[in-house]
This record gives structure tokens, sequence and C-alpha cells, in this order.
């Protein structure tokens, strides 16, 4: 039973519901691989076919209606809606089928506009809805037959979309499986260079499924899904396949990245000789974002980058097959300084993203134009522990390790001159966030208390339900807690890789969004609060999550907390 895999025999014969009794169609194989071939088959259809995406459109503020019929209860049911360049909002509903659609019959059907009419006016059971930018997906192991209905929404732009639907997503699995450590590192960090390592897809380390990675650069933020990046990228972008055998770790030409070439570049680099990526005329304004796919390889060395600048980086693992993919966890570094610039300068009261590969050091500078009874030093940071040291004209003010968020008050001096060092963990890559400023109300990051381990109660356990408490300040703050379903053999390594304090709860799905709440005490001993987490699985194991965010929005992540529900009660 593959209901969904013949597309326009099942808006002809499906939708109709006045219509004479009609047996709904089979798939045939053989048809259903040669439309999917054919790209064009689906295109504005409102038809879903089983295991194949489609590729479509949303203008701004009109939504659009998707149709599939499951024909037996207890089927398998997955739904994936990837948004390309802007959020959407989008549903997942379903309507009994028409009982004489089950029986035999014969005549032609009714006209297509009459039979779209009829599926309009019927409002089926509400099963999932989501709005945002995010992947996300429906699934369910026992679905109702009935007809689906999928309504997609975009109110920011025009923007474009993907969707995939199965009823077997066990045996498809289509969108390679990321490992169990889905990070980029940054391995090495030149002035101009930048060496990025990933461990392998299980897809194809054991699964043997063709699999190849790109790599996407830019200098703006991290994409979500490859769909957006493509979304991003003009048509006069160069895509660059992947380079000679050797070639990637020595510097690496990619027609300068995005910056003006130099006169004699093309003397000295042979890359951009090449008449399919050496469109240099264009004018249309270049977009500064390039993807580059390098085959199975996950090791991988960009390079004419531009010194001191910061880049983000993402991975994505593409199967070849199927030529869908699945994002891994993006990262971001900035390249060295030249050898003159020695120092970052820091900017009253604004938040600057620092990035120290393991064991290096990084300096910054702080000047204030003004006089100043005080300044105030922030320090975020999202991993390890890191060193700051602060001298003022050369006398060491303070000397310190800092883990999480901490905040360092100073006594001014006028036109006093403050550096600031910052040493990286020996354990690996540190990234942290810095804050300086004269005015002592300017506050960006939440306060902290001493202890930011969640507490579980292991004696209010039960099979759906665990009780967890965590301390607050005497600020008032907006608490978010969530909650992720984990593998019984999920352990403290594991949670230790996804300590990245700097990722906020924007990074997190909805489904696993618990509660929000605002809480503070002015006496500091009572400054507790419990929550009971509810509706959960019995014998299970769950990773708690607890964000503070702050008034400036900047969000903090407490200690994740592993619980597991009681197996029998």
């Amino acid at each position: 039973m593959l209901p969904l895999r013949c597309p326009l025999p099942l808006l002809l014969l499906l939708l109709p519901l006045t219509c004479r009794p009609q047996k709904l169609p089979t798939r045939d194989e053989e048809l259903f691989q040669m439309q999917i071939r054919d790209k064009a088959f689906f295109h504005d259809s409102s038809v879903i076919p089983d295991g194949a995406e489609i590729s479509s459109y949303l203008f701004r503020d009109t939504p659009k209606r998707y149709f599939f019929v499951v024909e037996e209860d207890n089927t398998p049911l997955a739904v994936t809606v990837t948004p390309c360049d802007a959020p959407l909002e989008w549903k997942l509903s379903v309507q009994e089928l028409p009982e004489e659609a089950s029986g035999e019959g014969s005549g032609d059907p009714e006209p297509l506009e009459q039979q779209k009419q009829q599926i309009t006016n019927e409002e089926g059971t509400e099963l999932f809805s989501y709005k945002g930018n995010d992947v996300e997906y429906f699934v369910s192991a026992s679905s109702p037959s009935g007809l689906y209905q999928l309504d997609l929404l975009s109110t920011e732009k025009d923007t474009h979309f993907k969707v995939y639907a199965t009823t077997t997503p066990e045996s498809d699995q289509p969108y390679p499986e990321l490992p169990y450590d889905p990070r980029i590192d940054v391995t090495s960090l030149g002035r101009t260079t930048v060496t990025l390592a990933w461990k392998p897809s299980p897809t194809a380390s054991l699964l043997r499924q063709p699999i190849q990675y790109c790599i996407v650069i830019n200098k703006e933020h991290n994409f979500k899904s490859l769909c957006a990046v493509e979304a991003k990228l003009s048509s006069d972008d160069a895509f660059m396949m992947a380079p000679k055998p050797g070639l990637d770790f020595s510097p690496f030409d990619f027609a300068h990245f995005g910056f003006p070439a130099d006169n004699n570049s093309g003397k000295e680099r042979g890359f951009l000789k090449s008449s399919k990526f050496g469109r240099q005329t264009s004018p249309k304004p270049r977009v500064d974002l390039h993807r580059i796919c390098i085959g199975n390889k996950n090791i991988f060395t960009v390079s004419d980058l531009k010194p001191d600048t910061q880049y983000y980086f993402d991975m994505f693992a593409v199967n070849t097959n199927t030529n869908m993919s699945t994002a891994y966890v993006g990262t971001f570094a900035r390249t060295k300084e030249e050898a003159k610039q020695k120092t970052v300068e820091l900017k009253d009261g604004k938040v600057t993203d620092v990035f120290i590969k393991r064991k290096g050091a990084k300096f910054l500078r702080f000047a204030p134009v003004s006089s100043h009874q005080k300044v105030t030093f922030s320090v975020h940071s999202c991993l390890d522990a890191v060193q700051i040291q602060v001298r003022r004209d050369g006398k060491l003010l303070l000397s310190q390790s800092v883990e999480g968020v901490r905040q360092f008050q100073l006594r001014g001096k006028a036109k006093a001159k403050y550096l600031i060092r910052l040493k990286g963990s020996k354990k690996g890559a540190s990234m942290l966030k810095i804050l300086a400023t004269t005015r002592p109300n300017k506050q960006s990051f939440p306060s902290l208390p001493e202890d930011t381990r969640i507490k579980a109660f292991d004696k209010l356990r039960t099979c759906s339900s665990v009780t967890v408490a965590w301390l607050g300040t005497q600020e008032r703050n907006k608490f978010c807690i969530y909650k992720r379903e984990v593998d019984d053999n999920y352990n403290e390594e594991q949670k230790k890789r996804e300590q990245n304090q700097c990722l906020g709860p924007d990074t997190r799905k909805k489904s696993e969004k618990v509660l929000c709440k605002y809480f503070h005490s002015q006496n500091i001993q009572k400054a507790v609060t419990t929550e009971t987490i509810r509706g959960l699985q019995p014998g299970k194991s769950y990773l708690l999550d607890v964000y503070v965010i702050g008034h400036g929005g900047h969000s903090v992540k407490y200690q994740s907390k592993l619980v597991k529900t009681r197996k029998f009660c």
C-alpha cells in the first residue's frame, strides 16, 4: 500500500467527494520512478508524491494547499517541510475518506476545478502546526487513513520551500544521518586559511550510501538548510566542484571569495582563467557566499580568506542518490590578523565574538573615549573555561579563569587604555562573547547564580513526569526549559559535547519547548524555582536544558541535566 505514489491519478480520482464510488489506485512503481525523474511533473501540482521531495514557491500572504491520501489505518507517516529564505507557517490536517471512495465504480470523474472546490470546503482535524524557519517534521508510527491536507503560508515575503512525505520512513531514509557529534571542528587557523574537520555521516560509513559533503562559507550568519543557501545564491555565483586530489591544502583559489581581484591576479591565479568560473564582469553585486562540494572527504582547508575577518562555516551531507541533504552544526571563526595588527579594538557597549584556537591566545584593546569612574567587562565563555587578564596602562588589574558568564568591575582612570589577553583551553578551541563598557547600566548578559546546575528529585519521579529545580538571582529574568528524548546509552561525554552555552533557544525545535516563565527573589537564599515536566514516556531518558534570557536578548544555558522516568509505576 503506497497510495501517495500515483500523483496525477490520485488527484483526479481521490479529490471528488460527491461522484460515484471509485477505488483508489495502487502504486505503479515503473510509472512512479519515471515521474519523480521528471522534476516538472509535480510543478504546481496539488499532490505530494510518496517518497519524493518536491520544491515549490509561495507568494507572500497567499496560502497554498497540498493533498495526499493514506488508504489504511495504522500506517507510518513522516512529513518534512524545509523553509528556504523566509519563515513559514504550516499545518497538517486530516479528514475521513468518503465511503464511496472505497467501492468499485465506473464513469468519468467530475471536472478538476469542481473537485478541488469540494475539498477546499471541507475542514479536517489538525494534527500538527509550526511557525518558523527551522527544518521541521511530523512523524507518526501509526496514522489513520484519510485525506491529508498540508497548508503553507509565508507572511514575510515570496519564498521557496521543499516538502517531503513518505509512508515508509523506516526504509526510505532519504536524508543523510548525522554522526553522534555533528559539530564542525576548526583544526587550524591562519591569516587567510581555515582548516575544518567533521565526523562522517553514518549513512556513508555504515549504510554505504553515496554521500558528498558541501561546505558553505559567508560573513553574515549560519544557514539551517542547503535550500536556504541555494535561495541566497544568485544564478551568476560560482558553484565549485571538488579540487584535484592533493591541492586542497595548498592555497585554494575560488575567485577571491567575493573580493575584488588584483590587476595581476590573472597571472598568479590560474583558477581564474577558467571560463566556467571566470565571469568577472557581471553587473549584479556579488553575494559574499560560496558553496564548495568536496566529495566524501571529512577534512578540508578553505583558503584565500581575508585576514582578521569572521567567517561562518556550514557543512551539509548530501545523498547523491536522492539529492537530499542534512545540516551539521555550523561554526564560525575569525582569521588571524596581519602581523602588524596584534589587538582587536572593543567598542563601548558592543558585544564582540571571539574565537581562540586550542592553546591559543587573543589580545583585545579597550580605549574609552571619555573619562570614567568605572569600567565593566562581561565575559560569556561558550565552551570550556578561558583565562582572562586585564591590564590598565601596563598594570595588571585582573587575572582569572572564566567559565559561563562572569562580570568584572574595575576602577576607572582618565584617558586609560585597557589591554585584555584571552587564553584558550588546552582541551580544544574556545568561543566566547565579551563586552566592555563604562556605563554601569549597560548589561547585555543576564545575571547568573554561582551554581548553574539543574537538580532532579528522584523521589518525585514517575513513569510520565520528573520534577526539577534550579537557582535564580535577584534580577528578574525569563527562564525557558526544554526537553529532548535521548538513547539509554547517552552519557556524560556526549552531554559535554553539547554544552555550547552561546546557543540559545532559537536553535531548538518548537516541540522540545516545555515552558517559559519569569522569576526572581529579593532574598537570594530563596531564589529557587521548581517545575514538574509531564507527558513523558515510561522508562525513557531525557536531556533537560534551562535557558535564562537577559534584557538585552542574550541567553545563557544552565548545565544540562540527564533524567530518566520510572519504567514501572
